[in-house]
This record gives C-alpha cells, structure tokens and sequence, in this order.
C-alpha cells in the first residue's frame, strides 16, 4: 500500500494534468462544463492512481469512455493502457446490467416460492411485521442507496459492495484533502 502523502501527489499530478488538457481544449467553458471538466478529469485521476484495480475505479473509466469527447483525456490520465482499461469497463457495465436483471428474476421466484408471508397479529386485529421484517427492509434500503453512491455498486453482492465502499471512501478522503490543501493554497495567493 502506497504512503497517503504519495498517493495525494499522484492524484494531484494526474489531476492538474487533466485539468490542463480540459482548458487547452476549450477556452471559453461555461460554469457547468467546467464544473463537469473538473469532476470528470478528478474521477479519471482518482481511477488512474488507483490503478484501475477495483470495480468503482474501473466504472469511473467506464462512464468517462461512454463519450467520445473523453476519449483525449481518458488517452491522457490513464494512459497507453486506457483502451484495455475501457475494454474492461464496457465489460463491467455489461455484466452489471445482465446481473441485475438476473438477481431481479431471481428475487421474483423467490418470493413466489414463499408463498404468502406471514404477518403477526396484534390484539386489536391489526397485522403487523416482525421486528425482523422491518430490519430486513432497513438494511435493503441502506444497501441499494450505497449501491447507488459507489460507481459499479449495482452489479455488487452485499461484501464486495461493502469492501469497495470502504476503499471508495479511503480514496475520496485523499481526493478531498488534495482539493481542500489546493484551495487553501489558492485563498492565500489571493489574499496576498
């Protein structure tokens, strides 16, 4: 595992570097591209670093390389390695939609099988769930919402998921000091 002050200089590096290609590309951006430039060529860096080693690195790379005006800058960051990269992205996002549908068939004959669920009684006559039922669908909910936040998370089973949110987050926490050590940076080269 790399120091967290070499893996902020890698990030930062690759970073500045896509953010360098983005403005010479266009010169006249409005707000929202730019703020798109940054955050595409920031994800691009943070996969870069990672190495493109994990699912959410590689569904980064695979979202950037949906566009083709990424292509410059996905060649850029990732490197002489971004068309294997891609190639292994489209077939991470490929197998994530087979996957889905799978698991979504899956949990319909499953509950089928079940048959009608069994529900409590209260003494007024009201139905009501377990205790267990209502955990179960708490933790269902959690789960798809960090499915939803972790790029790649829908193709994930509940470990991986909680695996590549934990490196997701280690690696974002090192993209947000960088971000933060660089506007810092910037608010006292302005005040001066």
């Amino acid at each position: 595992m790399h120091s967290a002050s070499s893996i902020k200089q890698k990030f930062l590096k690759k970073w500045i570097m896509g953010l360098q290609l983005c403005n010479s590309s266009k010169k006249n951006m409005t707000i929202m591209e730019r703020r798109k430039a940054i955050k595409l060529s920031a994800d691009l860096a943070l996969a870069s670093v990672r190495n493109c080693t994990t699912r959410w690195s590689r569904a980064l790379v695979a979202s950037a390389s949906q566009n083709d005006d990424n292509q410059a800058l996905l060649q850029h960051i990732i490197g002489s390695d971004a068309a294997k990269h891609k190639k292994a992205s489209i077939d991470v996002v490929a197998n994530s939609t087979t996957s889905v549908a799978k698991k979504i068939a899956s949990k319909k004959i499953l509950k089928r099988s079940w048959g009608i669920r069994r529900v409590r009684k209260l003494s007024n006559g009201a139905l009501k769930d377990p205790p267990y039922s209502i955990a179960k669908r708490l933790v269902k909910k959690r789960t798809q919402l960090l499915k939803n936040l972790v790029p790649g998370g829908e193709s994930m089973d509940a470990i991986s998921l909680i695996e590549e949110t934990l490196d997701y987050m280690v690696w974002l926490r090192a993209q947000v000091d960088v971000m933060r050590s660089l506007a810092r940076a910037s608010e006292r080269l302005d005040g001066k």
